[in-house]
């Protein structure tokens, strides 16, 4: 049931070959992320102080501690940089960067202007997608790579009697999600937890969720998760993912020089790219999985155990 990665074109390897150069790579993500902060001051966020006021709002190791599982062995592929950060998921930086992070790369969805609104349109349409495939309002729902939890409580906000829990492999995502949480008075269960191996019990979850996850996975990590999804839901049961779509004419078009500082901020973007996950889902057992663009660059795979 290995998924094999498909041959690369000759443009991906040149990419790769130039990134494996730590200078142009640290060139690269240097200038991916002077992008991201340039745009998110055109549409009025404080990048900086966003990050000043939660980094001083509670006491964020004793917040660590509550959330992490020191048992956890990481996989090696989530030791890498991710996002231009050299620690990749595993630092505060990245955890009270996420959210203000998330509504800059979203603001040109569905808009030839930056606007704040694209990430949580991006999220309402994905969601409404879950609400017109899934014919009973799902009991209890995993999201998994939920990072600070804007996935996992948008999920909530949609589904409001579910029972939610929330999993990602960097605590200090969890922790933020777990601080926000409180703060908004919800009742969210966090899990320090790999995709691949949650321990959670089979049969036991009406709606396994990823949002903005597989672009970050080697096609391995990706085939494991979707069978650990199979393993947990029940017979009835729903996978939902929403990712970038590869065969969208934005990518197909893309200029080399930006798919460039795309990679240099996301190491597994071409096995993603080269990975047919709804024939991986349908190996692992479901069945007829449905693809649903969302966005123009965006799409939603649900399927069914």
């Amino acid at each position: 049931m290995n998924t094999i990665v498909n041959s690369q074109p000759l443009s991906t390897k040149i990419i790769n070959a130039l990134l494996s150069f730590k200078p142009l790579a640290s060139f690269a993500k240097h200038n991916a992320r002077k992008m991201m902060m340039t745009r998110a001051s055109k549409i009025g966020l404080d990048w900086q102080g966003k990050v000043n006021t939660l980094q001083s709002s509670c006491d964020w190791e004793e917040k660590l501690t509550e959330v992490e599982n020191p048992s956890l062995d990481y996989p090696a592929y989530y030791l890498n940089s991710f996002h231009a950060y050299e620690k990749g998921n595993l630092a505060w930086q990245p955890a009270w960067e996420l959210e203000t992070a998330a509504y800059t790369v979203h603001s040109t969805i569905y808009s030839p202007t930056p606007e704040v609104s694209g990430d949580p349109t991006l999220r309402q349409k994905y969601h409404e997608v879950l609400q017109s495939k899934i014919a009973v309002s799902p009991p209890k729902i995993l999201d998994v790579g939920c990072g600070v939890g804007l996935s996992t409580f948008a999920l909530a906000d949609t589904f409001k009697n579910a029972d939610i829990t929330g999993l990602d492999l960097s605590p200090y995502f969890l922790a933020v999600a777990k601080y926000q949480g409180e703060k908004q008075q919800r009742r969210i269960n966090w899990l320090h937890q790999a995709g691949e191996t949650t321990h959670l019990d089979g049969e036991s979850l009406d709606l396994v969720s990823c949002f903005l996850v597989f672009h970050e996975l080697p096609q391995e990590a990706s085939r494991k998760i979707i069978e650990e999804a199979y393993r947990l839901v029940k017979p009835g049961g729903y996978f939902a993912l929403m990712d970038m779509n590869p065969q969208s004419e934005v990518y197909q078009k893309m200029p080399r020089y930006v798919l460039t500082l795309l990679k240099s901020t996301e190491p597994f973007l071409d096995q993603y790219f080269s990975l047919d996950v709804a024939q991986t889902m349908t190996k692992v057992g479901f069945q007829h999985p449905e693809i649903i663009p969302i966005s123009a660059r965006h799409r939603v795979i649900i399927t069914q155990k």
